[in-house]
C-alpha cells in the first residue's frame, strides 16, 4: 500500500469517526433517550416512566455549545448549557452534553453531563473513573459566579457524571456502577443533611451485546441503540415496541447513519479477524506439524533403526561368531582326543569315539576327517 492510499485511507477512517461520534451525540441528546438514562441511573428519577421525565424534568436550551445539536430546527433534542467549560490555569474541557433538570417533588435543579468516550475504549491509557470524577469536579467549580457566590456555598447544585462505554471488557459488560460522595462516622455519631454532601455522582454504564431480551432497562436500550451488529429495522422495531420510542426524524437518521459508520463494526471485525486467523493458523499449524512431524519422524526412525540393525546385527555376529568358535574348538579337541586313543592303546577310531560317548549323529563327520589325515 503506497504512501497516498495509507494518507486516504486514514483520513476516510477519521472523517467516518467524527461521523460516528457526532451521530453518537445527537442520539443521546434526544429527549427520549435521556430520560431512559435518568430513569435508571438518577437517584431522584429511578423507576420514573421516561416519557414523564422528558416531558416534565428536562430543561431545554437553544444550543449546545455554539452549534445547534438539530439545524434542521427538528424539535425533540436537549440543547442545554454549553458544553465549553474553560479555565486560564486548567485549560478547556469539552462536554459531549451538559443539561440542567428539575428533581421530581422539589424546586431543586441538578446538573446532569452525559458522555460517550469517543475512542470507544474503556482504558484509553488512563482509568476513565478518574477522568469522570474531574469532569464532576469541573461542574461543581464552574457554578461559581453564575449558581453560587461566596460564602452563598448553600447554592451549589449537584451534578452527574454518567459515561456511556460501548466496548468495555468482558467482566465489565452489561453494569452499571456509581461512585459518589458518603457520609462516614470515624468518631463518635454525627449526621448531616444528604443535600448537603450528595453533590456528586459518577456513574459508569457499560453496554454488551444487547441480546439480552429480558432486560428493558437503559442497557440494552443502549446496547441496541449503538449495536454494530443489528440491522436499522431491527433497532427501530426494538426501540418502538419495548421502549415506546417514537422514530423522529432525528433518531431514525442517525440510528441509520450509525450502522453504516460504526467504529465498532472495524473494531470488532478487526478482533473477530484476529480471532479466526489465530485459529485457522493453529489449524494450518497443527496439519504442517504433523505432516512434518511425520516425515521427520520417518527420517529418524530410519536412521535410528538402521543404526539399531547395525548394532544388532553386529552382537547377534559376535555371538553367532562366539559359538560357532566353541564348536568348532570342541570338534577339533574331541578329533585329538579319538586320535590320540587310537595311536595310544590301539584301539579303532569307532571303539574310540565309543569310548568317548561321540554322539552317533557325529560320528561320520570325524570319520571323514581322520580319513583326510591318514
Amino acid at each position: 500500500m503506497d504512501a497516498e492510499t495509507t494518507v486516504a485511507r486514514s483520513m476516510t477512517l477519521a472523517e467516518n469517526k467524527a461521523q460516528y461520534d457526532a451521530a453518537c451525540k445527537k442520539l443521546l441528546s434526544e429527549k427520549i433517550i435521556l430520560a431512559w438514562i435518568m430513569r435508571d441511573c438518577v437517584e431522584e428519577f429511578r423507576g420514573m416512566p421516561a416519557e414523564e421525565i422528558a416531558e416534565k424534568y428536562i430543561e431545554s436550551e437553544p444550543q449546545i455549545g455554539e452549534v445547534p445539536v438539530m439545524p434542521d430546527g427538528e424539535v425533540g433534542a436537549i440543547h442545554g448549557l454549553n458544553t465549553e467549560d474553560k479555565t486560564l490555569h486548567e485549560g478547556t474541557v469539552y462536554y459531549d452534553i451538559r443539561f440542567i433538570a428539575t428533581a421530581p417533588g422539589t424546586k431543586q435543579k441538578i446538573k446532569l453531563i452525559v458522555n460517550v468516550e469517543a475512542q470507544n475504549k474503556f482504558r484509553p491509557g488512563y482509568p476513565l473513573i478518574k477522568r469522570g470524577i474531574y469532569y464532576g469536579c469541573r461542574m461543581i467549580s464552574s457554578q461559581y459566579g453564575t449558581e453560587f457566590v461566596e460564602p452563598h456555598y448553600e447554592n451549589i447544585k449537584k451534578v452527574y457524571s454518567i459515561w456511556v462505554c460501548m466496548n468495555p471488557p468482558k467482566n465489565r459488560e452489561n453494569t452499571i456502577v456509581r461512585y459518589g460522595i458518603r457520609e462516614e462516622a470515624m468518631i463518635g455519631a454525627a449526621n448531616e443533611l444528604l443535600s448537603d454532601y450528595d453533590l456528586m455522582t459518577v456513574i459508569m454504564v457499560c453496554l454488551g451485546s444487547g441480546k439480552e431480551k429480558n432486560d428493558n432497562g437503559i442497557l440494552r436500550l443502549l446496547s441496541v441503540l449503538f449495536s454494530s451488529e443489528m440491522a436499522t429495522v431491527e433497532k427501530k422495531q426494538v426501540l418502538s415496541e419495548d421502549y415506546q420510542i417514537k422514530m423522529s426524524r432525528t433518531i431514525e437518521s442517525e440510528v441509520s447513519k450509525m450502522c453504516n459508520l460504526s467504529e465498532g463494526v472495524y473494531e470488532r471485525g478487526l478482533e473477530k479477524g484476529i480471532l479466526q486467523g489465530i485459529a485457522r493458523g493453529r489449524e494450518e499449524g497443527i496439519a504442517r506439524g504433523r505432516e512434518e512431524g511425520i516425515a521427520r519422524g520417518r527420517e529418524e526412525g530410519i536412521a535410528r533403526g538402521r543404526e539399531e540393525g547395525i548394532a544388532r546385527g553386529r552382537e547377534e555376529g559376535l555371538e553367532e561368531g562366539r559359538a560357532e568358535g566353541r564348536q568348532e574348538g570342541a570338534a577339533e579337541t574331541m578329533l585329538h582326543s579319538i586320535k590320540s586313543l587310537t595311536e595310544s592303546i590301539g584301539v579303532t577310531a569307532e571303539e574310540a569315539m565309543e569310548m568317548l560317548k561321540v554322539p552317533e549323529e557325529k560320528r561320520e563327520e570325524f570319520r571323514q576327517k581322520l580319513e583326510k589325515q591318514m
